[in-house]
């Protein structure tokens, strides 16, 4: 399964650690995505969507 949102589509952001003493691995930053049950065209869905969409209620749940 994608580390994506599913209603932004928001996704892993890649780039390097550099330690002290400037060696340098390769990392990814995940996106916080959570798992909630949503209404999507009056039906309940199971979806996986990022923090940033539940604070900003682009979500709409499903009781």
């Amino acid at each position: 399964m994608a580390m994506k949102c599913e209603l932004c589509g928001k996704g892993p952001h890649f780039g390097n650690v550099i330690s002290h003493a400037n060696n340098t691995r390769r990392r990814r930053w995940n996106p916080n995505l959570r798992r909630v049950r949503g209404l999507v065209n009056g039906a309940k869905k199971q979806m996986r969507v990022c923090a940033a969409c539940i604070r900003a209620g682009r979500v709409k749940k499903a009781a």
